[in-house]
């Protein structure tokens, strides 16, 4: 199997699990965008209120990145982009 197959495999799971924390960030103000899936890191960008937002690093990182690695298989870390 492929880097790209896993990567796009993986992509759709990524997609899945932020479709349900979703709700969550948008009651706050807030909103994420998946920006790419490359080797196991996940690349996000927080919008709205999220990006702005002194506890972002701790959304992204206890939050989201804990419920990414508990569901998707193969994510090794989960990093904001701008």
């Amino acid at each position: 199997m492929s880097n790209t197959t896993t990567d796009q495999q993986m992509y759709d799971e990524v997609l899945d699990v932020l479709d349900k924390l979703r709700p969550f960030l948008q009651r706050d103000g807030g909103d994420v965008e998946l920006v790419d899936v490359e080797n196991g890191v996940v690349k996000l960008r927080l919008m709205g209120a999220c990006g702005s937002c002194p506890s972002s690093t701790i959304t992204l990182k206890a939050g989201i990145e804990r419920a990414l690695l508990e569901e998707v298989e193969g994510i090794q870390e989960v990093i904001q982009v701008f």
